[in-house]
């Protein structure tokens, strides 16, 4: 019974998590295109990850946060690798198409363009 119990927890807990960009359920996106840009954490292996989906971005913010992906309770998600973050947008129908490394401020930045796959 106690495994039961776990397994629909596991099973229907999950579902009810709404990662969001800039408020917007990502399932919910009305875009054909994004454009991941991740960069390196200070002193960590993990890596800060935005999206770029053609909104407006405050005109003096430092860090653009209104662009980084939150979950249910308004935190930003932390990935592992710029591949965790890839296949997480693949999780939400999104191919990859190209991908650029850029040197900014001492540091590189990685812009991976990605499509809404044809259903």
């Amino acid at each position: 019974m106690k495994k039961l119990l776990l397994t629909l927890t596991l099973l229907f807990g999950f579902s009810g998590f709404a990662q969001t960009i800039n408020g917007i359920p990502i399932k919910d996106l009305d875009v054909e295109y994004l454009q991941i840009i991740g960069s390196s954490v200070y002193m960590s292996s993990k890596v800060k990850v935005s999206i770029d989906i053609g909104q407006r971005t405050k005109l003096m913010s430092n860090n653009n946060d209104t662009a980084r992906l939150k979950d249910k309770n308004g935190e930003v998600l932390v990935f592992n690798s710029i591949i965790d973050a890839l296949n997480f947008m693949a999780g939400y129908g999104y191919e990859f198409i190209h991908s650029n490394i850029v040197a900014e401020g001492g540091e590189n930045v990685s812009y991976y363009l990605m499509k809404k796959k044809a259903k």
